[in-house]
């Protein structure tokens, strides 16, 4: 009896499962051919955190403060900034994230002054080696500036940051020199000329 009972609910069992494939079948395809099509991601997915193109100045908002690498409870972010030739604040210069050992907490974005980083929508972030682990976020942005048709602004490296202030600081001080020679000049008085007896 045992053994007939058996058959039976194999026998079952096997028309639940086809039953539940033939339920499917007629349904529309939820699987995507993963390398060729690309997924549509939920607008709550979290992603690593990128920085956010400004539409005002077609750059980041990113004042190189480093709130963000300072409550990194991982210490994966590490940020330079510059002061840019005729500009009040200091721009980030480099903002590179090593996401391998990131935990996706949010504490940067949410502790950054000018709310200049985002979570992205990537979800490929497996790679072969380390340093495909390590991003640099302003190739990212110039990356999506060109994919959005937006004028690149080159970023300058600290050292042409460095190099522009000292020439500018050089002409500021020569034009000093010659606005005190002027003085100078104006101060001196002519020179009296001779009487004729």
């Amino acid at each position: 009896m045992t053994y007939v009972k058996e058959i039976l609910v194999g026998f079952w069992s096997l028309l639940a499962g086809m039953a539940v494939t033939i339920r499917y079948f007629t349904k529309p395809i939820v699987t995507v051919q993963y390398p060729r099509e690309k997924i549509q991601m939920s607008p709550a997915y979290r992603g690593y955190p990128q920085l956010i193109l400004d539409p005002e100045t077609q750059t980041h908002r990113c004042i190189a403060c480093e709130m963000c690498s300072r409550i990194c409870p991982s210490q994966l972010i590490a940020v330079e900034g510059a002061k840019f030739p005729g500009e009040k604040q200091k721009r980030g210069v480099k903002y590179v994230h090593e996401h391998y050992y990131c935990s996706l907490c949010g504490l940067c974005i949410e502790v950054c002054p000018t709310t200049a980083l985002e979570y992205s929508a990537e979800y490929r972030l497996a790679g072969y080696r380390r340093e495909d682990a390590v991003i640099d976020h302003l190739i990212l942005l110039q990356q999506r500036q060109k994919a959005a048709g937006v004028p690149i602004t080159p970023v300058p490296t600290a050292e042409e940051i460095a190099a522009a202030a000292a020439a500018e600081a050089a002409a500021k001080e020569a034009r000093e020199k010659e606005a005190k020679a002027k003085a100078a000049a104006a101060k001196k008085p002519a020179p009296a000329e001779e009487v004729k007896e």
